[in-house]
C-alpha cells in the first residue's frame, strides 16, 4: 500500500519523517538513503547478528586445520 505525503524541506535540506511510518518501520535512529535519478527511497537500517551463522555449516576437507592456507586452497578447489 503507497501513501504519498507532502513535506517541506528547510534550507538546511531537512525534512520530517512521518511518525506513523517511524514507529512501523525504524528500529533505530538510522535510515538508508537509495539514490535515484529524480528520487530518494528511504529505508530503515538494520543491523544484523552475524554470530548466529557461526558453526552452521561443515565442510569435508583433508587438509589439517592448524594450515590455514592449505585449507584455503583447498576450499578453493570445490
Amino acid at each position: 500500500m503507497s501513501e504519498v505525503e507532502i513535506k517541506e524541506v528547510d534550507k538546511q535540506g531537512r525534512m520530517v519523517i512521518p511518525k506513523g511510518w517511524r514507529k512501523k518501520h525504524l528500529k533505530g535512529k538510522k535510515v538508508v538513503l537509495k539514490l535515484k535519478e529524480g528520487s530518494i527511497e528511504i529505508i530503515p537500517y538494520e543491523t544484523f547478528d552475524l554470530t548466529e551463522f557461526f558453526d552452521k555449516f561443515t565442510v569435508n576437507v583433508k587438509s589439517d586445520l592448524s594450515d590455514w592456507h592449505a585449507l584455503r586452497k583447498e576450499l578453493m578447489k570445490s
